[in-house]
């Protein structure tokens, strides 16, 4: 195959394409930005129809490569560290709904702060959300690394972050190519409420988090990016990780290192490679670009010869609370838990409240998909959430504030068409407006429904700093006025809204849908306290 003298930051681009991507996002933030500029500019991606361009900021670029994975296709995303803060919420989130298709997320970390406000280390992030993380030393691993990582992702059904520093990003060397994969097809999860992340749901996809963390150790072993090479003199054992390792061989012109070594490109910590070198070297020398990541695992699971107790062994659960029989179990005292209560109350679980306007606007909605298949709405935070649940079971994701938008944007890119974003009206304001830009500089073909209840419904009927401004919010960022839409959702305005949804779910552009209706909490709040003013009583 070809060979090429690339950036670390092309290698993993060309990586990408080659690799059988289907749409990278990325909000521009050196080291990183020439990942996403070379796939812009490559003919090779224009030919093989690769999306590629720059989201509005990283919060919504790594929701559209979340919605793109949901489709089944391979995403990228990428950014600077300091632009994972700014993702954060939907990056631990993603650890959660898992991945579909396989996904990356590339963050490119900035010691010395050539560009930066700091040298935050985005290995924090990847230990703090559970997901494997990988970290290239050359050009070549980087390239390697990205099929690596779509397959590892698609194989633990996880998100992978690859994490490189500026001198990797911005250095050259020879990469060989690797033979081109095809893309993926269309293909939704098998679970239709993966995505779902209301708290029962989520509950159950942690535990799945849990239980893959095993699989993700021996992935680590099996891979060929941790490595141990033995060495005659053991006085000393060095680990080392990242573009540290190409800073030792620098130090041994013949590349002979007297001392063993455990070189590390994938977390979590290979354990046993760690135990031997400890056991076989009379001290460790950790060098690892950025913070001492390695070096505070290594204390925490090496223990000095001292057994700690914890989490970390399962003598306290790793997930749910604590409570007094946990504890008094671990301090060696008598177990008091008494047998389960039986079940003599069936559960009920939340719905909507009766008259709430958000049953009539799901109504039209599933009878305006009726003839497509399921699987196309993504929803968002808020009352509204309820939809998922018997009756309607008409929404398939909700991951965090404002990522309905930008995730059924990402499973639009990738041909899941129609695809339909439900947000309410304050939730618009507080992360949707930016999500919707990126869809009108994208023109993407999106139906999204903003169901305007005129208050900050689900947190106690605050107002909303949508109210009265949605329309203007929407032509101002560039949405069509003939695609911005007003409906009264009520019963006897069921078969028009339902028609009107039709048309606008085959329409090729945005379309903006307002579903307008006070809240029936609110409004009978604001009559009660109409009544107590007209009596004359205090108004609470």
């Amino acid at each position: 195959m070809q060979k090429l003298m690339l950036l670390g930051d092309e290698a993993i681009a060309q990586g990408a394409i080659d690799a059988g991507m289907s749409g990278i996002y990325a909000y521009p933030g050196t080291p990183s930005t020439e990942i996403t500029e070379f796939i812009i500019h490559s003919k090779e991606a224009q030919i093989r129809h690769i999306r590629s361009g720059w989201s509005a900021n990283e919060k919504t670029a790594m929701e559209s490569a979340l919605g793109m994975s949901y489709a089944g296709k391979r995403a990228m995303v990428c950014m600077k560290h300091v632009g994972l803060n700014v993702a954060a919420d939907a990056f631990v989130n993603s650890a959660i709904t898992g991945a579909n298709g396989g996904l990356i997320i590339v963050s490119a970390d900035d010691p010395s702060m050539h560009s930066s406000q700091n040298e935050q280390d985005s290995r924090f992030y990847g230990k703090f959300a559970m997901i494997p993380i990988l970290e290239p030393s050359n050009q070549q691993e980087a390239y390697d690394m990205v099929f690596y990582g779509f397959d590892l992702s698609e194989k633990l059904g996880l998100p992978v972050l690859m994490r490189i520093t500026t001198r990797l990003a911005h250095s050259r060397s020879g990469v060989q190519r690797l033979a081109s994969r095809e893309q993926n097809g269309v293909k939704l999860p098998k679970n239709p409420r993966q995505f779902i992340l209301l708290p029962a749901n989520a509950r159950r996809q942690y535990k799945s988090l849990l239980q893959k963390q095993d699989a993700m150790e021996e992935a680590g072993l099996n891979s060929g990016f941790n490595s141990y090479f033995d060495g005659p003199d053991k006085s000393m054992g060095i680990i080392t990780s990242g573009i540290g390792y190409n800073y030792l061989m620098e130090n041994y012109p013949d590349r002979i290192v007297p001392f063993p070594i455990v070189k590390i490109g994938q977390y979590p910590l290979p354990h046993s490679m760690i135990s031997q070198i400890y056991n076989d070297c009379n001290e460790l020398l950790i060098l690892e670009e950025g913070a001492p990541v390695i070096e505070e695992m290594l204390k925490g699971f090496l223990n000095l010869g001292k057994k700690v107790k914890g989490r970390l062994d399962n003598t306290i659960p790793r997930d749910g609370e604590l409570n007094p029989n946990i504890v008094a179990v671990a301090l060696g005292k008598v177990d008091t838990r008494g047998k389960e209560i039986p079940s003599v109350v069936v559960n009920r679980p939340p719905s909507l409240c009766k008259g709430c306007p958000h049953i009539y606007s799901y109504n039209a909605l599933n009878q305006a998909l009726d003839t497509w298949s399921k699987g196309r709405v993504f929803s968002d935070i808020g009352c509204y959430t309820l939809g998922a649940l018997d009756p309607f079971d008409a929404i398939n994701t909700c991951v965090d504030m404002g990522a309905s938008i930008t995730m059924a944007k990402g499973a639009a890119d990738a041909g899941l068409l129609p695809a339909v974003a439900v947000i309410g009206d304050s939730t618009f304001t507080h992360s949707g407006i930016t999500g919707l830009i990126d869809c009108v500089n994208d023109h993407s073909s999106i139906t999204i429904m903003i169901l305007d209840n005129a208050t900050t419904a689900m947190t106690g009927g605050q107002t909303s700093a949508a109210f009265g401004k949605i329309e203007d919010i929407c032509k101002g960022v560039g949405v069509h006025e003939d695609h911005i839409i007003v409906l009264n959702p009520s019963p006897k305005n069921h078969e028009e809204n339902m028609a009107i949804l039709k048309k606008e779910l085959e329409y090729k552009g945005v379309s903006v849908i307002i579903p307008r209706r006070e809240c029936i909490q609110t409004a009978m709040r604001t009559l009660k306290e109409s009544k107590k003013q007209k009596v004359g009583e205090p108004v609470n």
